[in-house]
């Protein structure tokens, strides 16, 4: 299993399928990604699934049928396991060379190829924890892509092991690959009821012995400020700056919970993007909250502001946009409990401590849920995911295909 995941990753990691934020309608943001598509959808066949294709929009998709009596294999639910095929945006993923520390003692590790570059123990408590394993990184001047790749190449493993053993029983699989994830639309074109899963698991989290069921609630302001611009030697009871109006609304909310601030369950709101001049000036602010109480209350406190603004700066037009994005996919999860203590349980046989987790942030996962696909994360053995610090242990990417196998034949021992 070892060298079959290794041979696979390599190969991924090397596809560069970074996403972009700025495509417009473009979909896949990125061409290339299909790069991986293809390779992905000859393995597949390769691996003997049926109906393999990847459409228009990047979305690789695949069927493994089940190897039960055709009754029992009625009692077992249909389950999807997903994979992204895009890297982020942030760095760089073009020509990627990772790198295979054998043996790893606990020791800081200086990436080869910029060694400014230290994944250090210090900051890594789990690094220090993986003494005698092996240990993949990039070589420093890119990141490494187990963010979604490591995810890809334990779920195609899985399939392979599936096929090798044939004592292994387990209902039907449905394989998706997705592209966009990185960029918050990966299920943007993605038809859940084509794909024919009843429950599913996206493989995409990172420390070993991770099941996530909990996301943000998701919300987005924009505020567009209309100022007056005029010649500044002529500007008296004239100019209305909408630069410094935009500043007064950073500045109402600097006390307000943040990013850089807040850990756990705790919400935020985050301007992350402005621009513009004197003329008009844009502000955009990320809201999330785990609860939807909480992106309601911060919903008024933004309205509030803006209608304090407004009152403030008359001559000036302060606009605000909000646009709900995701909700916590907890509140679908709680409704279907197998799902997660049947993945816990997995994870246990697997000989790890399964802990539940939640994600500060989205995943594909939440979307589905609310299409009527009930989907948890779970761990890739990956850490310092979108960095050039990214790192995975070989032996925690094997626990995730075990707890993989595990998991499908807790399904069958529960159904049947």
């Amino acid at each position: 299993m070892k060298d079959e995941l290794l041979k696979r990753f390599f190969q991924y990691v090397k596809i560069d399928t970074q996403s972009r934020e700025d495509a417009g309608d473009q979909y896949p943001s990125t061409e290339k990604q299909k790069d991986l598509g293809r390779v992905l959808v000859e393995e597949l066949k390769g691996l003997g699934l049926q109906d393999v294709v990847m459409d228009s929009y990047g979305y690789v998709t695949g069927k493994l049928s089940g190897n039960l009596s055709e009754a029992d294999n009625k009692k077992v639910p249909v389950i999807g396991l997903l994979g992204h095929l895009d890297t982020s945006p942030e760095v760089s993923g073009k020509n990627v060379k990772p790198v295979l520390h054998e043996n790893y003692q606990g020791q800081d590790i200086v990436l080869p190829g910029d060694k400014t570059q230290i994944i250090r123990t210090a900051d890594n408590p789990d690094l220090k924890e993986k003494a005698g394993e092996d240990i993949i990184s990039s070589d420093g001047t890119t990141l490494l892509g187990a963010d979604n790749k490591a995810g890809i190449a334990e779920i195609m493993t899985t399939l392979s092991y599936l096929q090798s053993h044939p004592e292994i029983k387990h209902g039907e699989l449905r394989i998706a690959f997705t592209p966009d994830e990185e960029v918050g639309q990966g299920t943007k074109y993605f038809n859940a009821k084509k794909f024919g899963a009843e429950i599913a698991y996206t493989v995409d989290g990172e420390k070993a012995g991770d099941v996530e069921n909990e996301t943000f609630n998701a919300a987005s302001a924009l505020f567009t400020i209309q100022g007056i611009n005029v010649h500044p030697g002529y500007a008296k009871d004239k100019m209305v700056n909408a630069i410094r109006i935009a500043s007064e609304l950073v500045e109402a909310i600097k006390d307000y919970p943040a990013p850089e601030n807040t850990e756990k369950h705790e919400g935020y709101i985050h301007p992350y993007v402005i621009q513009g001049g004197v003329g008009e000036t844009t502000v955009k602010m990320l809201l999330r909250d785990f609860e939807m109480s909480g992106i309601e209350q911060k919903e008024e406190l933004l309205k509030s502001i803006q209608k304090e603004l407004s009152l403030k700066h008359p001559e000036a037009k302060i606009e605000l946009k909000l646009e709900r994005q995701y909700k916590n996919m907890r509140f679908v999860l709680e409704k279907h409990p197998d799902v997660v203590e049947n993945a816990l349980e997995a994870v246990q046989r697997t000989g790890l401590k399964p802990r539940l987790q939640i994600i500060r942030g989205g995943t594909d996962g939440a979307r589905l849920c609310y299409e009527g696909l009930p989907t948890p994360n779970l761990f890739t053995g990956g850490h310092n995911f979108h960095s050039k610090s990214e790192w995975i242990s070989v032996q925690d990417m094997e626990k995730a295909v075990k707890t993989l196998v595990n998991l499908v034949q807790i399904w069958v021992e529960k159904c049947v």
